[in-house]
């Protein structure tokens, strides 16, 4: 029998073929294979921190313990099989550069986010390129300017601590121990300066007396022609706001000039890195705030999880202080990455103001109005005996618990209520 074709299915047939192989161009042409390279292209975090400079060390800490964050997502499958990578760059410390590289990094890499930085300055100036592009940056370093309504923007988190929460604590813990007469050392620019002011906010609650404020330039030294001047001040405690190598160097210097003997020095923020740099006896005595010590862990079953996934991938070392906020900062992103679902820019920013978190340290979330992350501050205390391994190098002598009470009201910062 002869099949009779009529004409309607031969051009049902033609259509057929002409569609079947349009899709096996489709599948083996460039574009298919850079829309398939596309959807499995990487989740990019940038992270701009200073490895080189005077806080080269802490820098590398953060890039060690974020670098645990992005291994630890993808060894979970990542989202939905997608996995993550980040993507350093080296900011000098340096404002400008650090702008420079931020736009390289959202620019030419396409990152997803950003997260970084470790100067006040500098942060500022990585939140003014993330903000104007819409991408979401978490600051790991203290500053109080980018919780204020003029730098901050919807985009803009902030794991760190601030100078308001940390010389906060440190104040309420030694301004009733050791005296009401208070000198400064500072650091002659924003981080310094902003913990001055916590210090005699915090201060105005203690009837605290301050003897004056001497400045010294970032990069300092010799600080010999400034010790005799504070000295000659007479005060019970000498606040010290400064960090990494310039607080390593004024310490040791303290401890020449014998300034320990009669004066109590605080510091708002004692690094893991600057102790075992500088050495115990530079440090011995000094009193100081942090937001992690890996100590914590006998309190902590996130902090023992921490310390003992660190110590696997960096063969038994501990994390740092700066290292903690390295991971903290990563990992936040990531997790609000997996519970959104999508690495869409609004729906992350839902999920992370949405998230309460335990992940190295203790309860946390991040508060709505500025993206502070409300959390502890720790007061330690250097210490040489008595130590459980090379770093064992502080002694925890309080802990202030996460509260909102702690912080500069939404108001203060600029925030509508």
């Amino acid at each position: 029998m002869t099949k009779t074709v009529t004409k309607a299915g031969l051009l049902s047939r033609r259509r057929l073929l002409t569609t079947a192989s349009a899709g096996a161009v489709l599948a083996a042409s460039p574009f298919r294979i850079n829309l398939l390279q596309a959807e499995e292209a990487p989740i990019k975090i940038g992270f701009p921190v200073p490895l080189t400079g005077p806080y080269g060390a802490e820098a590398q800490d953060q890039v060690r313990a974020g670098q645990l964050a992005v291994a630890q997502f993808n060894d979970a499958g990542g989202l939905n099989g997608r996995k993550a990578e980040l993507v350093v760059r080296d900011d000098k410390l340096n404002p400008g550069e650090a702008a420079t590289r931020t736009l390289e990094l959202v620019e030419k890499e396409k990152v997803n986010f950003v997260v970084g930085s470790l100067s006040a300055a500098v942060q500022l100036a990585i939140n003014n390129v993330t903000k104007e592009r819409g991408i979401i940056f978490n600051s790991i370093s203290q500053s109080d300017a980018i919780n204020e309504a003029a730098d901050f923007s919807k985009y803009t988190f902030h794991e760190a601590l601030n100078p308001h929460m940390t010389s906060g604590a440190v104040g309420r813990y030694a301004f009733p121990k050791f005296g009401k007469k208070i000198a400064f050392l500072t650091a002659d620019y924003a981080y310094g300066h902003e913990m001055v002011r916590g210090f005699l906010e915090v201060g105005k609650e203690f009837n605290i007396e301050n003897l004056g404020d001497i400045r010294h330039p970032l990069g300092t030294t010799d600080f010999s022609t400034l010790l005799p001047r504070l000295q000659a001040l007479k005060p019970d405690i000498l606040c010290i706001s400064n960090f990494g190598r310039d607080q390593q160097i004024v310490l040791k210097q303290a401890t020449d000039f014998g300034v320990k003997k009669s004066i109590q020095i605080i510091a708002p923020l004692l690094s893991h890195a600057s102790r075992v740099a500088a050495g115990a006896q530079a440090f011995e005595g000094v009193v100081g705030g942090c937001s992690f010590y890996w100590g914590i862990e006998d309190k902590f079953a996130s902090t023992k999880a921490f310390n003992d996934a660190f110590r696997k991938m960096y063969d038994g070392k501990l994390p740092t202080d700066y290292g903690a906020l390295g991971y903290g900062g990563v990992r936040t992103v990531l997790e609000a990455v997996k519970s959104a679902g999508t690495v869409d820019t609004e729906k992350v920013i839902a999920a992370l103001e949405a998230l309460k978190y335990d992940y190295y340290k203790g309860p946390q979330y991040y508060r709505k109005c500025d993206h502070q992350s409300v959390q502890s501050v720790l007061v330690i205390k250097s210490k040489s005996k008595d130590m459980k391994n090379e770093s064992d190098v502080f002694e925890v002598l309080s802990t202030e618990e996460p509260s909102e009470k702690n912080l500069r009201t939404c108001e203060a910062l600029g925030h509508k209520s």
